[in-house]
């Protein structure tokens, strides 16, 4: 396929090419010594980050929180977790980035709040019946005495999506308990969250990420409750499912880019929406939100035909929408790629089980290959960032970080973890999650390990800094989720000035990126015909893209056992060694001519 050009100014639609760096900020850095990352931590690190060479932070919640869902059960819209600082360090913090170029983007959470956000403690204290319980969905039981849920949902997180109250009423939660879903049907809803968004946008942030974007609007009055579909799915494009991707939802994104335009420029936002590929450019419309993720390709197991597919509906989604496509191989909840490729790769839903066995068995259910993860991660992401569009690294890929899949599980805090038992029992997201290690020479006393992590640790891999006047041996808290000893091996400071390390190998990558592809603001792109790929085409990813000085940019992955030839131009980087001119299974190279 070839796409259509599209020109990206780049001063008003920066993000349509950018590089968005994801913190989780209660993992990436720990500014005070509580063993909990903070917006301080995340200020310490600017430097790291322009280092880096991306072009915006993505801030996953820090809002005050309950932690039921890792900051997701939001209290306040309009502050900062005192655990994790002020509003005067968010304002420092914005500052210390865009002085050095970089862009701010803060998520939103609009599907649910924490049980403990004032609109719901309203909501209790009015009773059934009342305009403060009416923002959010509460509906009576079924039975003789209103004992049962009001029909048969699940919690994305197990267990009934209904919540039964003292008087009586259940409530809705599609995830935690903690977090009963918002009524979007109600006008009080919509103006808390235009106030949230001007709130933000006003101390400069520049862009917003939305959470769970295709679940808002929701359907529970064409039918009795029992009647509607019981097990309704995300994903499926079906525009009669009661919960998710319903057309509704557009005219609230609507609502919310008049918001953004009264800004110069106008504000961004990203939806998370697990959506059909067909419906992902309804939120990514210049109407609405601006852009989506691509899940597709973060889905794509390791094989090219999975790939081809997710880059051609990626691109055909920008193309209808008018916008550009985004490329994830990683974020907070999910394993890290590293990890998934090093996996034994067998076709779509079977490999999921693949992964969530693993997982459920503490990571030794399967070989991990970590060297060929490992190749295929360094692949992967000159595949990603030679494509036209957004990319978002989650924090610590570019340290070539696995899985922790072998946290204890009485160290677990992801609901996930909590909220199933037995034979359902799953370990959840905690393993992409564990605090960043930033110095190998803070490690763990040895005496101290037990098994792969420290219990008691006088050391965190630098990721905590004593307070002043606190000495490492003093400081008492450990990082909230342990770190295993193989991070001593991916500390920042191992890595930084080891040419051959993962860190090195981002910061080229993207340096690379910047100059010659980003710089012409030209998005288009075509694919490398067959008869050039030698005698396997079918397992080579290969494209081409207009490059700087009016050359041709070319990357090519081979997937494939048969070595591929290696085009005419000058060959700018490889992932692996080359031989005799041609590029070996689970390498990707970039040329130009």
């Amino acid at each position: 396929m070839e796409q259509e050009v599209i020109m990206v100014d780049q001063a008003r639609d920066w993000w349509k090419q950018a590089v968005v760096y994801q913190v989780y900020p209660r993992s990436f850095r720990d500014a005070d010594g509580d063993g909990l990352g903070d917006i301080r931590g995340v200020t310490t690190e600017m430097d790291y980050l322009e280092c880096l060479g991306i072009d915006a932070i993505w801030l996953s919640p820090f809002y005050p929180s309950e932690l039921a869902d890792g900051g997701y059960d939001v209290i306040d819209y309009r502050d900062v977790d005192p655990r994790l600082g002020t509003l005067a360090d968010f304002d420092d913090m914005v500052a210390a980035a865009h002085a050095r170029g970089i862009k701010v983007i803060v998520d939103i959470v609009p599907n649910h709040t924490s049980n403990r956000h004032r609109f719901f403690q309203a909501a209790l204290a009015a009773g059934p019946g009342s305009p403060e319980r009416d923002r959010y969905i509460f509906r009576p039981g079924r039975g003789e005495h209103g004992e049962l849920p009001p029909n048969g949902w699940k919690s994305v997180f197990g267990g009934s999506a209904w919540e039964r109250v003292e008087d009586g009423e259940w409530y809705l939660h599609l995830f935690a308990k903690e977090q009963p879903d918002l009524n979007w049907k109600h006008p009080d809803v919509h103006e808390e969250f235009k106030t949230t968004l001007r709130f933000w946008s006003d101390r400069g942030v520049d862009g917003f990420r939305i959470d769970v974007a295709h679940a808002l609007a929701k359907d529970l009055e064409s039918r009795p409750l029992d009647e509607l579909d019981q097990d309704p799915r995300q994903g499926e494009g079906n525009v009669s499912n009661p919960l998710w991707d319903r057309p509704e939802v557009h005219d609230i994104y609507r609502e919310w880019r008049r918001v953004f335009n009264e800004y110069e420029p106008p504000r961004f936002a990203v939806a998370e929406a697990w959506v059909t590929p067909e419906h992902q450019r309804f939120y990514a419309s210049p109407d609405e939100l601006g852009q989506v993720f691509n899940f597709e390709f973060a889905k794509a197991d390791w094989f090219a035909g999975d790939f081809r597919r997710a880059i051609e509906e990626g691109l055909s989604c920008a193309e209808l929408s008018g916008s550009t496509s985004t490329w994830v191989l990683s974020n907070h909840d999910v394993p890290r790629h590293a990890t998934r490729y090093g996996l034994p790769q067998v076709k779509a839903t079977v490999h999921h089980q693949f992964v969530t066995d693993w997982l459920l068995r503490d990571g030794r259910t399967y070989v991990e290959d970590r060297e060929l993860g490992t190749r295929r991660a360094r692949a992967a992401l000159l595949m990603e960032m030679g494509l036209p569009g957004s990319v978002y690294i989650y924090q610590g890929e570019e340290l070539g970080l696995f899985e922790v899949a072998d946290i204890p599980w009485d160290r677990l805090e992801d609901p996930q973890a909590r909220r199933t038992a037995h034979g359902d029992a799953i370990k959840g997201r905690d393993g992409c999650r564990v605090p960043l290690p930033w110095s190998a020479s803070d490690t763990p006393e040895p005496a101290a390990w037990n098994d792969a992590f420290g219990e008691g640790m006088t050391g965190s891999f630098g990721f905590s800094a004593p307070q002043a006047g606190m000495s490492r041996a003093d400081a008492s808290a450990a990082p909230h989720l342990p770190q295993p000893r193989w991070f001593a091996d991916h500390a920042v400071d191992v890595e930084a000035d080891d040419p051959a390390s993962m860190l090195s190998f981002y910061r080229r990558v993207l340096d690379l990126r910047a100059h010659l592809l980003t710089a012409t603001g030209d998005t288009s792109f075509s694919w490398v015909p067959g008869e050039e790929l030698g005698p396997t085409p079918d397992q080579v990813i290969a494209y081409r893209r207009p490059a700087a000085g009016g050359k041709t940019f070319t990357c090519i992955v081979n997937f494939g056992a048969q070595a591929v030839p290696a085009p005419e131009g000058e060959l700018l980087m490889a992932s692996d060694d080359l031989s005799f001119g041609c590029i070996p299974q689970d390498c990707a190279a970039w040329f130009l001519a």
